[in-house]
C-alpha cells in the first residue's frame, strides 16, 4: 500500500537535508556524546561502551531526523548539541 502523498516531504532540499542530517549529523552527535562521556568514564571502559551504545544511538538519531518536518531544524539541533557536548572536551584537553 503506497504512502499518503500529503504526509511526504515535497521539497528536494528538505529531503537532502534530512538524509545528510541523519547520516552525518547523527554520527557527529554520537561521537560528540561519547567524547563528552570520556571525561567521566575511563577510556578502556568507554571503548566497549561506545562499541554498543554507538550502534544504538546513531540509528536512533537517524529516526529522529526523518520524523522532523524541517531539515534545517534537525541540522541546527544536531550541531548545537554537538557543540555543547564538545565544549567540556575542548576546555579539558586544549587549555
Amino acid at each position: 500500500m503506497p504512502a499518503n502523498k500529503k504526509h511526504l516531504t515535497h521539497s528536494n532540499l528538505h529531503k537532502t537535508l534530512k538524509v545528510t542530517a541523519a547520516i552525518l549529523g547523527g554520527y557527529l552527535l554520537t561521537v560528540a556524546t561519547h567524547l563528552c562521556l570520556s571525561l567521566v568514564i575511563p577510556r578502556d571502559e568507554l571503548i566497549m561502551t561506545m562499541a554498543f551504545s554507538g550502534f544504538i544511538l546513531w540509528p536512533g538519531l537517524m529516526v529522529v531526523a526523518f520524523l522532523a518536518k524541517n531539515g534545517w531544524k534537525v541540522w541546527g539541533l544536531y550541531l548545537v548539541l554537538s557543540f555543547l557536548f564538545m565544549i567540556p572536551v575542548y576546555l579539558t584537553y586544549y587549555r
